[in-house]
């Protein structure tokens, strides 16, 4: 619930500061924000199985982001940026989904 909360202001905090993000961040911000938004689909879905740990949930976060931005800081240094960016997304819109179909089949299963 915390994760949510914190979620919801943050969000709200961008809405109304519109903060500036450096040039050098700008190809890395997409993708660490489809790696927060896995991990968050995954704590949730723990969450329902009962399997949910704060601990896990946060070092899912941190390595989902780091992880992600170090492939496309590779990709970047490879010359591939733009593939193994779109290989990344495909592999966390993958997790993404099959996250949310198994909360939609937890919740509807009644």
């Amino acid at each position: 619930m915390a994760a949510i909360i914190g979620l919801i202001c943050g969000v709200a905090i961008g809405l109304f500061v519109h903060p500036s993000i450096p040039v050098e961040l700008q190809p890395y911000l997409p993708i660490m924000v489809v790696a927060a938004i896995d991990a968050l689909i995954g704590a949730a879905r723990s969450y329902f199985e009962r399997s949910y740990s704060n601990k896990a949930f946060i070092f899912s976060f941190l390595s989902n982001v780091l992880l992600a931005a170090l492939l496309v800081f590779l990709g970047n240094e490879l010359g591939v940026g733009t593939q193994l960016s779109t290989a990344v997304l495909v592999v966390l819109g993958i997790r993404i989904f099959s996250n949310a179909t198994a909360i939609r089949r937890f919740i509807f299963r009644n």
